[in-house]
């Protein structure tokens, strides 16, 4: 005797569920896949009768499947109004992308001559335009392009082999996601061999391991995510190249984010350039794609051609290369530095540029939309990312008043598919405009009034 109550609905078949969705128009799709959804669907429709609803029609349940099955493709991450004021947010996927990267790295979804020469017809290098601007950019023999700027120096602090490294105990840094210095140099085979203090070093320092033979290599780490300041002392590194080669031995230099445009452009301090490395001495000099340079995460060494062939061979460097897509987008990246186009076109070099007094006008307007609840603050920008650690940029931005800081933060950032990510400075939210888009500006203004005035 059937359970079921005189007079409440009951859910459809899964077979008559599943005929409908055939007889829809669309693309063919598996039936194990169809069956899987149609019986989640068939489920939920029998918790909504169970609880008092109405059944609904077949087609609104075959609706549900195929929007079930559409969303394991069409939803995607969630897009974000950068208003942290942190130039590189490591949390929000570090430095933006140039429009050109992206667009040439879509190639990547069709055929392209990865590893073919196009007049031979037979396997090539793979991929050389990187490589090759690299090279124009720098003044090196030769480059190399890995997944990230940690695999970049495994494989540099390779090329030691067994042999010693000597690093300054100041240059002894974990460089991120709790990867150190000396972890490096010990998982690649080598000795690790400290010269110098926490706080001072000088080039004599590196003299002795390296007139004794016991060092292959110097290993100079630039610190690009702290600063150390008071009674400290750095060596040249001119001076660190003439000691190592004068005891046949490499200089390896590791920059961390390295950047291919003089940051005192900019009203920052100066950060070491690859350029200027090569040409104190450096052998291997060794940074990251996707800071200061701003296009996609990559390891990126320019250096020696013979020491660059070493590397390309390591065993190890097939599992650190990048696939077709990143270097597609670092090429495209690269080439707006060699076309002159980077200040205008890399959007870490742009937002770092734009003046104060555009960043003014802009924050008026949008408080003249927001409303009595917004008003203009100054604030200071940070480059973030691991980059120009202290260093800030003047900027302006707009705070809201009223209110709890931690609450209006959480709803800024959870409404609707665009998530705005501000900041709190002295009890309330602020909204730094130097990392937002101009075109974003009227649609941070409408999120912000829709969650003050408690619109969904």
């Amino acid at each position: 005797m059937s359970s079921q109550p005189v007079g409440r609905p009951r859910p459809p078949s899964v077979e008559r569920v599943l005929n409908a969705v055939k007889a829809r128009p669309g693309p063919e799709r598996s039936h194990d896949v169809l069956v899987e959804m149609a019986r989640t669907v068939i489920a939920d429709e029998r918790r909504r009768i169970a609880g008092g609803a109405g059944g609904r029609p077949v087609d609104d349940l075959v609706d549900d499947v195929l929007a079930g099955l559409d969303a394991h493709i069409t939803s995607a991450v969630d897009t974000v109004i950068n208003a942290t004021g942190v130039i590189i947010h490591t949390n929000l996927g570090r430095a933006p992308w140039p429009s050109v990267a992206g667009e040439m790295a879509g190639g990547a979804v069709d055929y392209l001559l990865l590893e073919i020469d196009r007049e031979t017809g037979r396997r090539g290098p793979r991929f050389r335009l990187a490589e090759e601007h690299l090279i124009a950019l720098t003044g090196a023999d030769d480059a190399l392009v890995t997944n990230n700027n940690a695999a970049a120096l495994a494989l540099a602090v390779g090329l030691a082999r067994r042999g010693g490294i000597v690093v300054s105990r100041g240059e002894l840094v974990e460089i991120g996601g709790g990867v150190r210095i000396p972890d490096i140099v010990r998982r690649a085979g080598a000795k690790l061999i400290e010269v110098g203090t926490t706080n001072r070093t000088r080039a004599a320092d590196y003299e002795a391991p390296l007139v004794e033979g016991r060092a292959h290599a110097v290993l100079r780490v630039h610190a690009s995510n702290f600063t150390m300041a008071g009674f400290t002392e750095t060596p040249d590194a001119a001076e660190v190249a003439e000691i190592a080669h004068r005891h046949e031995a490499i200089v390896i230099d590791d920059l961390g984010s390295g950047a291919l445009l003089p940051t005192e452009r900019f009203g920052l301090v100066h950060e070491p350039m690859p350029r200027e490395r090569l040409a104190a001495g450096s052998d291997i000099v060794t940074f990251s794609g996707d800071k200061l340079v701003g296009g996609p995460q990559a390891g990126l060494v320019v250096g020696r051609a013979d020491l660059i062939a070493r590397m390309r061979r390591d065993p190890l460097a097939r599992a650190m290369r990048p696939d077709k897509a990143t270097l597609l987008g670092v090429a495209a990246t690269l080439g707006l530095y060699r076309a002159g186009l980077a200040e205008s076109q890399i959007p870490v070099w742009v937002t770092m540029a734009v003046p104060v007094v555009a960043l003014r006008q802009r924050a008026e307007q949008v408080v003249e939309w927001i409303g009595d609840r917004a008003i203009v603050v100054e604030l200071r920008s940070a480059v973030g990312g691991g980059s120009l650690p202290g260093q800030t940029l003047p900027s302006i931005g707009v705070a809201i008043q009223g209110g709890s800081a931690d609450r209006v933060l959480a709803a800024l950032r959870r409404r609707g598919r665009t998530a705005l990510i501000g900041r709190i400075a002295d009890g309330k939210v602020v909204l730094d405009l130097r990392t937002v888009a101009p075109e974003r500006d009227r649609e941070l203004a409408s999120i912000v009034e829709a969650v003050l005035g408690g619109r969904p």
